[in-house]
């Protein structure tokens, strides 16, 4: 009954999605106040309230079969024409509404651009840790991942491993910042590198070489950090973005794919990435949350409530012993595993009740990432736990 192709997905379901039912469970069984979930990256910010308000205007103000109709695959023109018109206030560009694709999330994003470059047997690079689905959308288009593991403590791209790396098969490079897992801002250095390597390359073997840039989490930055554009490195840019992040929308499923005019072939690209929009069945993206967000550009989340989280969680547990990953960006925190396997080290810490991913779920064993998307009370209450997990491997 079941396909040859889907079996391997089957095989490896998503650890973090099993964990995060699993937490259900425990809840049930000792008390949601007694269960410490840090497994899913789930907004525990609200939405801002313009947001609210922008549903309830579309809704009062604009006309009911315009707003639940049929658009163009690639979305509303007015919104697009918005969304790009931002982006260059913001970056100095040059965008227009045909450069954008409103996608169901930056997974879908990624999904049509993949599908829309990959032959069987292509080659996409990406550098661990990473968003463990990249392999499954990869291969839904009969692809292959390689990963390249990370060259430093820093977590920078391995720019001198890409270079091996690349062959004539390779037709794409996903980078995600800042990163899932790990926090890490990629630097205009490591950004510029990397553009330089795959130009060469490009060169070298007479091919096109694209970089996808998923980017849902490119709004919560701390420190001041700011997360470079990375279509300023390399021409043969295309980004993915999600409003599910940036505005505490992971539900309503709305993001864009970015098709800039330096893209080699970007009209035709640009057309055929329309045309996967429509054939992997989502014809468009949700009508509604398409024109919320058109009146929602401006509107930022409150990145302080997990820079608060960030804080909190970086100090209570370096405090106990724990050696981590200080984020620059997103909201997770990867931790250095106390057990040379990691997946001992997550056993433990279910023990008292705490869920954490293990990091070879992201190709980066010997590290758990912890979701800081959570109540600050949580993490506060969670800490008498972390430290018996700490006295046990003698932190």
């Amino acid at each position: 009954m079941i396909s040859q192709k889907m079996l391997p997905f089957l095989q490896n379901n998503s650890a973090i999605r099993a964990m995060f039912e699993e937490g259900k469970e425990m809840a049930k069984k000792y008390g949601r106040e007694n269960v410490y979930d840090f497994s899913l990256g789930n907004p525990s910010v609200p939405a801002p309230e313009e947001v609210n308000q922008a549903i309830r205007d579309v809704l009062d103000e604009e006309d009911s079969l315009f707003v639940h109709g049929y658009m163009s695959n690639s979305g509303y023109e007015d919104v697009r024409a918005d969304i790009a018109a931002s982006l260059n206030r913001r970056f100095g560009t040059a965008y227009a509404a045909k450069n954008l694709i409103m996608t169901v999330g930056a997974a879908s994003a990624l999904n049509i651009i993949l599908k829309s470059i990959l032959d069987p047997g292509d080659e996409v690079i990406t550098f661990a840790p990473f968003f463990v689905e990249y392999g499954n959308y990869v291969r839904n288009y009969d692809g292959k991942l390689v990963v390249l593991p990370p060259a430093s403590a820093d977590f920078q791209p391995d720019l001198a491993g890409l270079a091996k790396a690349v062959t004539p098969k390779t037709k794409a490079v996903i980078i995600n910042t800042p990163n899932n897992p790990t926090g890490v801002i990629y630097s205009a250095e490591s950004l510029r590198g990397m553009g330089d390597v795959l130009r060469e390359k490009e060169r070298e073997f007479g091919t096109d070489i694209l970089i996808i840039s998923d980017e849902p989490y490119r709004e919560l930055a701390y420190d001041g950090c700011s997360v470079p554009w990375v279509p300023d490195f390399y021409e043969n840019t295309v980004v993915c973005y999600s409003y599910s992040k940036s505005l505490s929308l992971p539900g309503e499923r709305i993001g864009y794919a970015l098709i800039p005019d330096s893209v080699s072939d970007s009209e035709d690209l640009i057309q055929v990435a329309t045309i996967a929009n429509r054939v992997n069945g989502s014809v468009n993206a949700p009508s509604l949350i398409q024109r919320v967000i058109r009146r929602c550009l401006a509107v930022k989340v409150n990145v302080a409530a997990y820079d608060r989280n960030r804080n909190d969680l970086y100090n209570g547990l370096t405090k106990l012993g724990f050696t981590c990953v200080r984020p620059q960006g997103a909201f997770y925190l990867w931790v250095k595993s106390p057990d040379e396997d990691e997946k001992k080290f997550v056993a433990a810490c279910k023990e008292e009740h705490i869920l954490v991913v293990p990091g070879s779920s992201f190709f980066g064993p010997g590290y758990v990432r912890i979701a800081y998307c959570v109540s600050n009370d949580m993490i506060h209450r969670s800490m008498p736990a972390f430290a018996k997990v700490a006295e046990k491997y003698g932190l």
